[in-house]
């Protein structure tokens, strides 16, 4: 299944598109989840990082495409996007967002299906592994692999990554759930990835420059998952 969303305002143009779309699904054999937007503030008003390609016309009424974008790839780095306009001239600027590529109006379908097929095959070469967080400004997607580890304080999440941290709502229990075999809870306070484990002394973790507390219970079975890990087996 993609997840695909479409943000547009003229309704013309929305269903032209939904019509290349259902039509490209039936000759490919691919599965479609469509959500739809009328507009760039609309999309951007608590972001779900959930979208394996966005569509999205560039000259809106209340937020213009270029201006959404931005604020998507603070939250989804990820995620293709496809600028679909009247005005090239607008549309070239899309590498500063990272777009895929973008399309003229009116949709030519033979276009369109080029542009498709680059993305599916982006989107179908991805190796990346994710993991969905609630934040204030809506939902972000993390790269697992970047999360060096979750701490719990004060009642939120704190995701140590190596872009930055990202402050969430949620459990641990929750996250570790969406995690993979290379995290391990070393408390009721930290999900470490062994990953980026550089020291351990006693019942002290150094974990990508900081000392974590470990708790005493958990040191053998921190052990065996780390040589575990180190020797390869936890794939």
């Amino acid at each position: 299944m993609i997840h695909i969303a479409i943000v547009e305002d003229d309704v013309h143009d929305k269903a032209r598109l939904k019509k290349c779309l259902k039509r490209y699904e039936e000759e490919t054999q691919r599965r479609f989840e469509v959500t739809e937007f009328s507009d760039g503030e609309d999309i951007i008003t608590e972001y779900m990082a959930k979208y394996d390609l966005i569509l999205m016309d560039i000259e809106m009424t209340f937020m213009n495409g270029m201006s959404a974008a931005r604020r998507i790839r603070e939250m989804d780095p990820d995620v293709e996007l496809i600028f679909i306009t009247n005005m090239p001239q607008y549309a070239i600027q899309g590498y500063k967002v990272n777009a895929l590529d973008y399309l003229l109006k009116p949709l030519s379908y033979f276009s369109f299906t080029e542009t498709m097929n680059k993305a599916l095959k982006r989107i179908g070469t991805s190796e990346k592994k994710y993991v969905v967080v609630a934040t204030k400004g809506g939902k972000m997607k993390l790269d697992i692999s970047g999360i060096c580890y979750v701490e719990v304080l004060d009642h939120l999440l704190l995701y140590h990554t190596t872009e930055g941290i990202y402050e969430a709502r949620g459990t641990l229990k929750d996250t570790l759930s969406q995690l993979d075999e290379r995290f391990f809870s070393c408390s009721r306070s930290y999900v470490v990835n062994l990953d980026y484990v550089e020291h351990y002394r006693g019942n002290d973790l150094t974990v990508n420059g900081d000392v974590l507390a470990m708790s005493r219970g958990r040191r053998n079975a921190f052990l065996d998952a780390l040589n575990a890990h180190m020797n390869g087996e936890w794939r």
